[in-house]
């Protein structure tokens, strides 16, 4: 806690308030609140694209005290849009970080609230589900906060991977390299990248709204669609696009949000869930193999389960062992797959990264 902390104020769109002081920027945050139950990562989780339009819980009781370092990035900058701990640490003691939380969230313009009761806020939107929230230093009375919190949208129909992808297409990777691959960029993560160049494949990166003239441009062995934030649903110029990408017969590979995108490029619905997974410790079964992986997660829309097993071109691969939701499905007329999870598990357990190795020997094969 900072010495000159203030307090700061947090209303839940149910009416729910909170008192806990101000840590990083004095102002005014808002979005859908969510939580993350991972013990470590933080400076990871925060700086996921996927994680755009949300003040995000971190569960575990001290966060920030092994301080930042440049390295543990997804993304150039804190996607969140505010925080809310139990404690947040400004003292830090691992050697290698070269600063503290609160002046990297001070840099990167993040407003948080800390010493308040995050076990019981958990539990409350475990069981009421996910909704708007507000955090400020700026106002106090409940009622203006209200009526400031009634200007947020909901996450429901929100398009936000435009927003947070590449404006600009880029290369990474050896040139020379035998396979290509064209990405499109709905938010990816760092490591996603780094995982798939690690294997010895150049990638192209593309924005989000790249027609499919441009990516087939590229000659690619394959084709990779990202994670990244916002309702799937509202996004009609990717899901064409995917449509068109399949009809090329190439190796297909979707993740998080591309997982949902492939899913509606069948026909198959997406929904909004209840209060969403994130962290670094759901359980998945592989349904092919019957092996099970311990998975990092971050999404908050899901793929209709009925509509997934009653589809005759589409067969599920994975699900997730706590609610049966449905994290794996591949074509079976198409060399296409995707998970719902995280496979390059920054931060969590590398359980799942053979799912890259899978992506890559499809592509040699074909």
């Amino acid at each position: 806690m900072p010495a000159t902390a203030q307090p700061a104020y947090l209303l839940l769109a149910d009416g729910h308030f909170f008192t806990g002081r101000s840590f990083g920027k004095s102002g005014t945050a808002t979005g859908e609140i969510c939580f993350n139950t991972g013990m470590t990562g933080y400076q990871e989780v925060f700086t996921d694209p996927s994680y755009t339009g949300q003040v995000l819980i971190m569960n575990n009781v001290h966060i920030g005290n092994y301080g930042v370092k440049p390295t543990d990035v997804e993304s150039g900058t804190v996607k969140i849009r505010g925080l809310i701990g139990r404690n947040l640490e400004e003292q830090f003691s691992r050697m290698q970080a070269t600063g503290n939380l609160h002046d990297y969230l001070l840099d990167n313009h993040i407003v948080a609230i800390e010493g308040v009761d995050t076990r019981a806020l958990v539990a409350h939107v475990r069981t009421k589900g996910a909704m708007n929230c507000i955090i400020s230093t700026e106002i106090s009375d409940p009622a203006a906060l209200k009526a400031a919190l009634q200007e947020v949208p909901d996450m429901d129909g929100l398009e936000l991977a435009s927003t947070v992808s590449t404006q600009e297409e880029y290369e990474l990777g050896d040139p020379a390299a035998s396979l290509k691959v064209a990405v499109l960029d709905f938010g990816v993560k760092q490591h996603i990248l780094e995982c798939l160049v690690s294997r010895g494949v150049h990638l192209r990166v593309f924005p989000a709204k790249t027609p499919i003239e441009k990516l087939k441009a590229f000659s690619p062995n394959g084709y990779f669609l990202s994670n990244g934030p916002g309702d799937p649903s509202a996004m009609p110029y990717a899901v064409t696009t995917i449509q068109a990408i399949l009809q090329e017969n190439l190796p297909v590979f979707g993740i998080c949000l591309g997982h949902q995108l492939l899913a509606l490029a069948n026909k198959i619905p997406t929904f909004k869930m209840h209060h969403g997974h994130r962290g670094l410790n759901h359980p998945v079964k592989n349904i092919i193999t019957g092996r099970c992986e311990i998975t990092t997660q971050n999404h908050g829309f899901g793929v209709d389960p009925l509509a997934v097993r009653q589809h005759p071109d589409v067969e599920v691969t994975h699900v997730n062992l706590n609610d049966d939701s449905i994290e794996g499905i591949r074509m079976k007329n198409r060399p296409a797959f995707s998970v719902q999870y995280h496979p390059e598990s920054t931060p969590g357990p590398h359980d799942s990264r053979y799912l890259f190795d899978d992506f890559v020997q499809m592509m040699q094969v074909g």
